[in-house]
């Protein structure tokens, strides 16, 4: 049972009553008693209400997704209330009550919006129904258990890029010439000489037999592995642009492996921080994105120093055959000199290594504008030495054979996937 605010304010009148006397004061209590017992009993039965949801189960960080809670009155008086449909915070639930009246034997269909601000499986704790009586003076009060979860997937933000980079996949596929130094690709079939065409693609041989020039036309070559390991450790926790570092990888790894696969390698997953997390073994098939995604959507930075060693011995024993190793982590010259490269030589003798990281556009700026105070001026001093760290981090991994992309929000993805492309050019696989 719960008392409204019309109670409460029968029960102030009362008290002004109070100098009229003891008699006045308990009359207005006991009618204000037997009003609330009246409405309690009149008012329609929660136990009374059958509720099932229906709606979205998935959706992705920053998206709408409705869930719809139907309620069927079996009861026979009518139920006038308040609803309230609770759900974790982070799930973004609007709006956070609704009114409710049905009838007996009737139904109504209420539409609750989430619009998540966190990844992972959001769900429900519980409905609470509150039933007014007719005088509005009290009310009953019950929770319902009607349990669902959506699952909240990363956000694909550099999906937009893909167009782009798939039209650079079909001129590696030879749907136009390829002008590049050194083809990368393996042969694919003769045509006829075009105005376009490199004068050292020429067939002689066929153009011999043929009477005129014929070139030869290649196409990406196929089937080869990238292994994308992610690192979630300390370093990823922190924020860049508002996301965490970690959440700019996610982003960059869905869309590397996008693209791997429609060129027909095989993509996978090693996440890690002192231990193994998720691994998604290397593949090509069209929901290789979906597996892949979903082995992160859980995935949260731990505030530990991430084990490079193990995490690469753990991918060795995994998968022997040569591949691209992408590792996405944070370029902090600390961690890294500690951690990273001395464990980088025992990957990057037999397979081709790249290392991507987000930079922070914040940093540059600092080291950049002019102090007017003395804080600005420790900052800028701050900023200058990291970023001339980090120079250091990017010129000792490169002279390991590391590929290093180090791009800003929203450029490490297109970056990474500028350089898989490169890659695949030049054939360095």
């Amino acid at each position: 049972m719960a008392i409204t605010g019309r109670t409460a304010l029968v029960a102030a009148l009362g008290v002004l009553l109070a100098p009229l006397g003891t008699v006045w004061l308990l009359a207005v209590v006991g009618l204000l008693a037997v009003g609330v017992a009246v409405d309690v009993a009149l008012a329609g039965r929660i136990a009374d209400l059958r509720m099932e949801r229906s709606g979205g189960t998935s959706t992705r960080l920053g998206q709408p997704i409705e869930v719809a809670l139907l309620i069927t009155n079996r009861g026979r008086r009518r139920l006038r209330g308040v609803l309230r449909d609770a759900w974790l915070p982070s799930a973004g639930a609007r709006p956070r009550t609704q009114p409710i009246d049905i009838p007996p034997g009737e139904r109504r269909r209420l539409v609750t919006t989430l619009i998540p601000t966190r990844r992972g499986d959001r769900s429900t704790a519980h409905v609470t129904v509150r039933s007014f009586g007719p005088l509005g003076l009290a009310s009953r009060q019950r929770r319902h258990e009607v349990p669902w979860s959506v699952r909240v997937l990363p956000p694909f933000t550099s999906r937009k890029f893909l167009p782009e980079k798939l039209a650079r996949l079909r001129e590696l596929d030879g749907a136009v010439t390829l002008n590049r130094r050194g083809q990368g690709t393996e042969f694919d079939s003769l045509r006829e000489y075009g105005v376009d065409d490199e004068f050292r693609r020429i067939d002689w041989a066929a153009t011999a037999r043929s009477g005129k020039a014929i070139v030869r036309t290649y196409r990406a070559e196929r089937n080869q592995t990238v292994l994308l390991l992610l690192d979630s450790g300390r370093t990823m926790a922190g924020r860049v642009a508002e996301v965490p570092r970690l959440d700019h990888a996610i982003d960059a790894v869905m869309m590397l492996t996008s693209l791997a696969t429609r060129l027909g390698d095989r993509a996978g997953l090693v996440a890690f921080d002192r231990e193994v997390r998720a691994v998604v073994g290397p593949g090509h098939a069209r929901n290789q994105l979906s597996r892949v995604t979903e082995a992160m959507y859980q995935l949260e930075p731990l505030l530990v120093e991430s084990d490079y060693r193990g995490a690469f011995a753990e991918t060795l024993a995994r998968f022997r055959r040569r591949a691209m190793l992408v590792v996405l982590t944070e370029l902090a010259e600390q961690a890294v000199s500690e951690t990273l490269l001395p464990a980088l030589p025992l990957i990057a003798r037999d397979h081709l290594v790249v290392v991507a990281s987000v930079a922070d556009p914040e940093v540059r700026g600092w080291a950049s504008a002019t102090p007017v105070e003395p804080g600005a001026a420790y900052r800028k001093a701050a900023a200058v030495a990291a970023l001339a760290d980090r120079r250091r981090t990017v010129a000792r991994l490169r002279g390991l054979g590391a590929v290093v992309v180090d791009a800003p929000p929203g450029r490490l993805a297109p970056d990474l996937a500028d350089a898989y492309l490169r890659v695949k050019a030049t054939g360095r696989l």
